[in-house]
């Protein structure tokens, strides 16, 4: 019995399985990624698209906002926020609107 625990083309049995292990893990670790990539492109894909007719959104900008409007159905899709703060602009007024002009944190020139 002792014999057939040191056998030397046990060893070599051990070393392959080994090593088909590493490239297996190695393979499913590639087609983990691909499929995540490919699962992520289209998420984002589909977060580009209207909901109601298939159309892509375009960027459109109103009150210092940016929305999202479809090319299609000319659609307008707001975000998560969105309503609640274009509302609270609108009740501040003309003279918040200028305000908001005068100080706004924004760097840039351009101001709609």
């Amino acid at each position: 019995m002792e014999n057939e625990k040191n056998r030397p083309d046990k060893e070599n049995e051990f070393v392959e399985r080994g090593a088909e292990d590493f490239y297996f893990a190695a393979k499913d670790r590639e087609l983990t990624e691909v499929m995540h990539t490919a699962v992520s492109t289209a998420r984002e894909e589909r977060a580009r698209t209207c909901p109601k007719c298939a159309g892509k959104f375009e960027a459109y900008k109103f009150m210092e906002s940016v929305l999202d409007r479809c090319g299609r159905c000319e659609g307008v899709w707001l975000n998560k926020g969105q309503l609640e703060l274009l509302v609270k602009r609108a009740r501040r007024g003309p003279v918040g609107a200028f305000l908001d002009r005068c100080f706004s944190k924004e760097e840039s020139g351009t101001r709609i």
